[in-house]
């Protein structure tokens, strides 16, 4: 009676495919590296209504929408790809000079590049840190976290959520996250 080996196999466009095979020892390795060779020349597949992007925080092109009220005057949102009540969406986030993030989390993890500015930032039960220019950070979703921008110009984020955006404030005292 053959023996059979089982084994699963992912494509580089992210298909995964379970393989049934009697064993052979001796083309074995062919076998796998045959599998490896037609996955690699398999066509990638991109969306031809898609086109690829570039901005920046100056960029006339960018709508400004207003932040969540809890947010300071001034707060803006600009959408870079994406649907906001979507997964997967991208944001600039700009806030006025020396201005207060209140407390607040998001269902959301969040990755962030500081664009412009200074902007010092707090979890809830972890250090203050200070992200400049060029800085990344990463928030996990629903960590509680204030912010404050410490420069004379606008902060402004870069941010891309995973889960659709939302800001939800936190009711509790903001000095129990010192920002400053």
């Amino acid at each position: 009676m053959p023996r059979f080996e089982t084994y699963l196999f992912r494509n580089p466009m992210g298909r995964t495919s379970l393989v049934r095979r009697p064993s052979r020892p001796a083309s074995h390795l062919a076998w796998l590296v045959s599998l490896g060779l037609v996955g690699l020349l398999a066509p990638q597949q991109a969306s031809a209504q898609e086109k690829a992007i570039t901005r920046t925080a100056t960029d006339p092109q960018l709508s400004w929408g207003p932040c969540p009220a809890f947010l300071p005057p001034g707060c803006g949102i600009a959408v870079l790809h994406g649907d906001p009540a979507k997964d997967n969406v991208d944001v600039f986030l700009r806030v006025p000079p020396r201005s207060t993030l209140p407390l607040h989390l998001h269902t959301s993890a969040e990755r962030m590049v500081l664009v412009a500015g200074e902007l010092h930032v707090s979890y809830d039960n972890q250090p203050k840190v200070v992200l400049k220019t060029g800085t990344y950070a990463y928030g996990p979703a629903r960590l509680p976290h204030s912010g404050y921008c410490a420069s004379s110009v606008p902060c402004v984020l870069f941010i891309a959520f995973e889960s659709p955006l939302d800001a939800v404030p936190v009711n509790r005292s903001v000095s129990a996250v010192s920002v400053r």
